[in-house]
């Protein structure tokens, strides 16, 4: 009963074992009792109650995500272009980050000269680029469940131990879109009443963590509509969250108690 997982498959499967009152295990090969060498078990048999092996399974990647040919390419001056080029110098040597899918990803592309290590909820640290075609891997994904790589030197662990480097403050920057920002610093960028919706993920977890700087990169207005708000009329992703917005427009520093 010894549970291993590849790569980013062990995700919230760890503590969700063992947590459950009975935990079946579907897994795709049943090997001899001894061949898991005991430092690759991440589940011990004491949380596995009933194990079945699954046939004729092929696993399916969710969103296939390749490295676009022009990434890295020279940007050009449209508001999404503009919002990238500021957003990258955001980085700084030595840093950890968590970015966000869409432009804080894209931003990562144009990381020049520096050392970034990028983080993921579901367990991974040490992000790499997208995979070019052929060297996807359905096992290897992001939090957004998008293919990825990894870089020499990443680690790959459970999604608890991924929150508590986030909930301890040792992520530096949380870079991630928004659908308003409040003058305060409000965030909303999860949910809009009335579309279905997964969740909010983890990013309440990231941008409440003290000691991790919240970069929110957004387009300035939304069907004419202005995203920097007195108040957000969204649900809230957190309150007095965000320390810096980057839209095509301009920049804004937002003073804790002032705005």
């Amino acid at each position: 009963g010894n549970l291993t997982f590849r790569l980013s498959a062990n995700n919230f499967n760890q503590p969700m074992a063992t947590a459950g009152n009975i935990t079946i295990a579907e897994v795709e090969e049943i090997v001899p009792v001894g061949a898991i060498p005991p430092e690759d078990v991440h589940v011990p048999c004491i949380f596995v109650d009933r194990v079945i092996q699954r046939t004729g399974h092929q696993k399916r990647i969710e969103k296939l995500t390749l490295l676009a040919e022009d990434a890295g390419k020279k940007l050009s001056d449209s508001p999404r272009d503009r919002i990238i080029r500021r957003a990258a110098l955001e980085f700084t040597d030595g840093m950890f980050a968590n970015l966000g899918i869409g432009i804080p990803m894209m931003a990562a592309n144009y990381i020049s000269g520096i050392t970034v290590t990028l983080q993921s909820e579901n367990g991974i640290l040490g992000l790499g680029p997208f995979p070019r075609s052929g060297e996807q891997d359905p096992d290897l994904i992001n939090a957004g469940k998008q293919t990825v790589t990894i870089l020499p030197g990443s680690s790959l662990f459970s999604s608890d131990t991924s929150f508590a480097m986030i909930r301890g403050g040792h992520v530096d920057l949380t870079m991630l879109g928004g659908l308003q920002v409040s003058a305060k610093g409000d965030l909303a960028n999860w949910m809009i009443p009335g579309k279905m919706v997964k969740g909010m993920g983890g990013a309440m977890d990231l941008v409440g963590s003290s000691g991790t700087t919240v970069v929110v990169t957004m387009e300035h207005t939304a069907r004419g509509a202005h995203k920097i708000l007195p108040e957000c009329s969204l649900p809230l992703t957190g309150t007095q969250v965000v320390d810096k917005i980057i839209t095509e427009k301009c920049v804004f520093n937002v003073v804790e108690d002032v705005g």
